[in-house]
């Protein structure tokens, strides 16, 4: 027998009003979280019964299969702008049937719930974004929960949700976001843009495109740069889309490079006329190179003293970028122990003292341990490509990076040119894919440099770990 049939008659005519009251903000409040989530399902049952109410129910099941038909036709034809017009219903429909169908199931078995005496607390399940190639789930946690919690399951909620592989990101106190990747947006290489098609800022230099599909930029005022992969993972692309933008540059003076290629020449020799100067090997005469570098760093420093704190483009003196094709071979891998250490030190206090006077470093490497390159913190930026080892992702970009989604041990071998970028200060890495450059490509930068005019020769590329991107 229900409760309220042994009230009063009196005490039932008080209480209904209330009863009907809290119905109604709790009916209410159901209606509006429905519209907030599923606004297009919304209007589109609104208008539906408005048409059936003004139209009839014939008139409107002809309107939807003209709708129907419509959209399939649009799909065929341009499938592209179909999915970024429809995306807002893609993403309904993955909520309601991926996400909110089976959430209590997925968290509960993740143990990611949270008890405080009999009651279970869930996480909740707030809005969904469907990118297409990602799913942006966002999650407010249980009080208490850490996002370390949610990094130590991300492949296991990734296998729940159907998913490639999910990245935690922190939003905002207690509010996470799950990327669940269903695909690869930078499957595909990235053309070349024109010599000089944009104006070059050496605090956003463009090399590329993002994952998110916005130009990749690299800082290299007050930056250094460490690139890391193995043979084939397309360090070179990073390197000739970097100095491809700064060819105008170069060519009005305001950016001077310098060179060290211990490979005899097998990468920057391609275009030697980029470089103001250039040494081929690993011996003296790249030490020296090195150390007359450290030199200008002290002189220029001291000549700012007491009137400048940063070098700017206004002081008449070009931006230093010193290039160093395979920096293991000058500071791990060299036998002579003197050259070893004069490298160190040299490289040591361009690192240190370069970024302020104007000095940069954009260097590359096969082997991240601390071992071959025991300053890897005086890099601001570390670009981790294709490595061999899951431990390596931490050595190059830092402790945690990992659990946050960068994988670059399982970056594929068909997609050269793919890294993986970490800033100091900023929390989450990025991921991006440099430029295509072939041979072709640097032929037109030669030529360019000396002042004469050359069509591109498509010419077979070489070894992607050589140059090319593709």
């Amino acid at each position: 027998m229900p409760w309220w049939t042994l009230l009063p008659g009196r005490a039932k005519l008080v209480l209904l009003p209330f009863g009907l009251a809290w119905f109604a903000v709790w009916l209410t409040a159901k209606l509006v979280r429905f519209a907030w989530y599923y606004p297009v399902t919304a209007t589109a049952f609104l208008l539906g019964q408005t048409a059936r109410v003004w139209l009839g129910p014939w008139v409107l099941g002809g309107l939807v299969v003209v709708l129907v038909l419509a959209q399939s036709v649009w799909w065929w034809r341009d499938h592209e702008t179909h999915a970024r017009w429809l995306r807002w219903a893609r993403t309904e429909y993955r909520r309601a049937v991926v996400y909110a169908s089976q959430w209590r199931t997925v968290v509960r078995l993740s143990n990611l719930t949270g008890t405080a005496g009999r009651r279970e607390h869930l996480p909740r399940l707030k809005r969904v974004r469907s990118e297409g190639w990602r799913d942006r789930v966002r999650v407010r946690m249980v009080r208490g929960q850490a996002p370390e919690q949610w990094e130590a399951r991300a492949s296991g909620l990734a296998h729940s949700f159907g998913s490639r592989s999910c990245r935690v990101r922190v939003v905002r106190p207690g509010v996470l976001e799950l990327d669940l990747v269903h695909s690869d947006p930078l499957a595909a290489s990235v053309p070349l843009p024109a010599l000089g098609a944009t104006e070059t800022d050496l605090r956003r230099v463009i090399i590329g495109r993002t994952e998110m599909g916005k130009p990749w930029r690299l800082r290299l005022l007050g930056s250094h740069i460490l690139t890391v992969g193995v043979t084939g993972a397309g360090k070179g692309s990073l390197l000739w889309s970097m100095l491809w933008q700064l060819a105008p540059m170069v060519k009005a003076g305001a950016v001077r490079l310098v060179g060290v290629d211990p490979k005899g020449g097998m990468e920057l020799g391609q275009v030697p006329e980029l470089f103001d100067r250039v040494a081929y090997d690993n011996g003296e005469a790249a030490v020296t190179l090195l150390e007359s570098v450290a030199v200008e760093v002290r002189e220029r420093a001291a000549s700012y003293r007491g009137l400048r704190r940063l070098w700017a483009r206004e002081t008449g003196e070009p931006f230093t970028l010193l290039v160093i094709d395979e920096l293991a071979d000058l500071i791990a891998y060299q036998t002579d122990k003197r050259l070893k250490e004069r490298a160190q030190a040299a490289l040591q206090t361009i690192t240190s003292q370069g970024r302020a006077p104007g000095f940069g470093v954009l260097a590359f490497v096969q082997d991240p341990r601390k071992e071959v390159v025991p300053f890897r913190n005086l890099f601001p930026t570390r670009v981790a490509m294709r490595l061999d080892e899951h431990t390596q992702v931490d050595m190059v970009l830092g402790d945690g990076v990992r659990a946050r989604g960068a994988t670059a041990h399982e970056i594929p071998e068909s997609t050269p040119g793919v890294a993986w970028v970490k800033v100091d200060g900023q929390r989450d890495p990025v991921r991006a894919r440099a430029f295509e450059v072939t041979d072709g490509h640097l032929v037109e930068l030669r030529h360019y440099i000396v002042g004469t005019s050359a069509t591109i020769v498509h010419l077979p590329s070489r070894e992607p770990e050589e140059g090319a991107a593709a």
